[in-house]
């Protein structure tokens, strides 16, 4: 059984899931999450915590017996026990699966909508609400009761309570706080001015021609300097909408997701969809994975489709598609469908969504 210590920083969700395990397995896990004994920014910078953990990430684990691992999910496979981890290869790759699945499809969007109203990150109104489509208020939940069952079994277990306490689901959508945010940013200093120096402003300099003034461009300050990287990439054209140039179609494909997301397929989605499908401004498209000999554990092979699915996140509103793997370890297959915007394959219509 596992038994160490474990550094962080207080309230570290990232923490909660090694904890939780811990709490399931048994296994003795010490938290450091306070000065004296760790203060975040300080202590995981220093060289003999970087000796252990060279990225000086937190939350961070070291054994009793001198092992050292990083990252949540590696920490929790630690110290966790084999039911926990799958006592067999296509249980555990099941586990793996679901974790894989929450870190890529389940975080992104709740942080995207969370950060900014505790004032972490600014607020981005385009990528909040894509996130509000993932992430849902009590109205939104309704149609998720088995969802809900689940995650309110969990969140009752004594070993969750032991760790997060009394949970409270959300009531009421939270929203950006720009004072909050603005608060929680390190505040600039100002230099200070030496006793007895006499600061002079410069004389502004107006440069005439032919009877017109003509206003110089002032030069941008330090903090306002671009470096390189940022000057190549505001030098590049605006990528144009590849979509734009078509007509307005009759087909409202957020309605469509919106049944596809909360109604019964069969029954209620699919009627929807060819009852107001509009061949003209749509189309239609079965896809194949090319090289399905390459495949080979199933959690890997959804992943990919996974990675796949976030590069092309910009297809959104001109795209859906299903797309779904077939067989078991190390022989499988992926086939999908697809509805594009227009008459033409939308991959070929950008660079960017021909990486896959």
């Amino acid at each position: 059984m596992a038994a160490g210590t474990l550094y962080t920083y207080p309230e570290n969700w990232r923490a909660f899931k090694a904890l939780i395990a811990a709490q399931y397995s048994g296994a003795q896990v010490r938290v450091l999450s306070a000065p004296p004994h760790f203060h975040f920014g300080q202590t995981n910078r220093t060289p003999e915590f970087l000796r252990k953990f060279p990225a000086g990430k937190v939350p961070a684990f070291e054994g009793d017996d001198g092992f050292c691992v990083f990252d949540s999910n590696a920490i929790a496979y630690y110290v966790s026990n084999e039911e926990l981890r799958g006592s067999t290869p296509e249980a555990a790759a099941q586990v793996v699966q679901w974790v894989s699945f929450a870190d890529s499809d389940i975080v992104p969007p709740a942080s995207t909508w969370v950060f900014p109203t505790l004032g972490i990150m600014h607020h981005n109104k385009q990528a909040t609400e894509n996130a509000k489509e993932e992430v849902l208020e009590p109205s939104f939940r309704q149609a998720f009761p088995n969802t809900n069952h689940w995650f309110l079994t969990c969140i009752n277990q004594p070993q969750f309570r032991a760790v997060l306490g009394e949970v409270k689901l959300c009531e009421k959508m939270a929203q950006f706080d720009a004072k909050k945010f603005a608060e929680s940013q390190p505040k600039k200093d100002t230099p200070r001015k030496e006793k007895g120096s006499r600061e002079e402003k410069p004389k502004p300099q107006v440069e005439r021609k032919e009877g017109k003034e003509e206003k110089k461009a002032a030069a941008p300050s330090p903090e306002e300097e671009l470096d390189e990287c940022e000057q190549a990439l505001a030098a590049e054209p605006k990528a144009k909408d590849p979509f734009a140039h078509l007509p307005k179609s009759t087909f409202v494909l957020d309605e469509f997701k919106r049944k596809y997301s909360n109604e019964d397929t069969l029954s209620v989605a699919l009627p929807y969809f060819w009852d107001h499908f509009d061949k003209d401004g749509w189309s239609l498209w079965y896809s194949e994975y090319r090289f399905p000999e390459e495949l080979t554990q199933t959690f890997m092979s959804c992943n990919l489709i996974t990675g796949m699915f976030q590069r092309l996140d910009k297809l959104r509103k001109n795209a859906f598609a299903s797309v779904i793997l077939f067989g078991t370890n190390n022989s499988s297959s992926i086939s999908g469908v697809w509805v594009f915007r227009g008459q033409e394959l939308a991959f070929l219509l950008s660079p960017d969504w021909q990486v896959d």
